[in-house]
């Protein structure tokens, strides 16, 4: 099975709407939390450069094992998300946009048999590798929408 275009596609570009989204605000507005108790647009950008690093170490744990398990992942137990926080949006912005490079190159080369590689997600049980990365994209796509929605409120002055 090969990976469909609707994937390579959203895999290779989808993320780069977020440089079009936060287009015209400033450091400080990125940092400011406007939902009281949600994450900023900031520590969403640092959730989706950092969830990148863990879905690389799932991908490679499912091509190495046969059909292992995953916990739950949490952005607030991450390491790599709190440290992250602490730096600036241009070392998050380099960092997101590098990693997603090379993890998408890698993944276009995957071999048919590859594709059919599985995992244990906690909630959603055994997924082939087609499944995870339609997860990650869509889990993507969540969290660009609610930034999206941030900026348009910033973006208006509210």
């Amino acid at each position: 099975m090969q990976l469909p275009s609707s994937i390579t596609t959203r895999l290779q570009y989808q993320h780069k709407s977020l440089l079009d989204i936060i287009e015209g605000l400033s450091d400080e507005q990125i940092r400011r939390n406007i939902n009281p108790g949600k994450w900023s647009i900031f520590e969403n950008i640092v959730h989706l450069q950092t969830y990148q690093h863990t879905m690389i170490r799932r991908i490679r744990q499912m091509l190495d094992e046969a059909n292992p398990s995953f916990a739950k992942y949490t952005a607030e137990a991450d390491p790599l998300f709190l440290d992250n926080c602490h730096k600036t949006s241009r070392e998050i912005m380099q960092d997101l946009l590098a990693t997603r490079k090379e993890m998408a190159s890698g993944i276009l080369s995957f071999k048919e048999s590859d594709i059919d590689r599985t995992g244990l997600h906690p909630v959603y049980g055994k997924m082939n590798l087609m499944e995870w990365l339609n997860f990650f994209l869509l889990h993507e796509a969540h969290h660009l929408f609610t930034i999206f929605k941030m900026a348009a409120t910033l973006k208006q002055g509210v």
